[in-house]
């Protein structure tokens, strides 16, 4: 028996019997890929999709690509110039594909807030919490992380009986606090 002639006899690991491989020029998936399947990146099915944000301290559902933009414009407005070109860009191109006026963005204004009231600035950056986040004057609550810096950054100072009372009920989880020996109200 030639060495052909055994090739096409054996049959095992990747060797079909020989009246079930495919011909020369036979393709092994004869209707091919379905139409519309994968054709490119998913922008669409990744940017459409809908995610929750939390701003000013109330839940908001958004598009993916709106809350990306949104992200952008923050990091710019924090000092990197880059990611707020990137997001005045998107934009402007935004604004030319929805048919909006086409000047390009050329002044970005930042509205002081009262400093009496640092309520916005202290629920942006996630210092305090909204005890019913649905209410625009509910009361607001200090995260423990927060309590348990300024308990450290005290000292050898006390705080009174009444002050404990108070600091205790503004803390959004007491209980994750770890209280210096000396806290009297638990």
């Amino acid at each position: 028996m030639s060495r052909k002639d055994q090739s096409d006899a054996s049959v095992g690991y990747k060797r079909p019997p020989a009246d079930r491989r495919f011909k020369p020029g036979q393709s092994g998936n004869p209707n091919g890929r379905p139409r519309g399947k994968r054709r490119g990146i998913p922008h669409d099915a990744v940017l459409g999709q809908m995610v929750a944000i939390r701003e000013n301290g109330a839940l908001r559902r958004i598009e993916a690509a709106e809350a990306f933009l949104l992200y952008l414009y923050k990091t710019g407005r924090s000092g990197q110039s880059v990611a707020l070109e990137q997001a005045l860009k998107a934009f402007e191109l935004g604004r030319s594909a929805t048919g909006g006026s086409s000047d390009p963005v050329t002044n970005i204004v930042i509205i002081s807030v009262n400093p009496k009231n640092a309520n916005l600035q202290l629920l942006s950056l996630n210092m305090v919490v909204k005890h019913d986040e649905f209410r625009p004057t509910a009361r607001i609550l200090i995260e423990p992380w927060l309590v348990q810096a300024a308990l450290e950054r005290l000292g050898d100072r006390r705080l009174t009986p009444a002050e404990q009372i108070t600091v205790w009920n503004a803390t959004r989880t007491p209980k994750k606090v770890k209280w210096p020996d000396w806290w009297i109200h638990r």
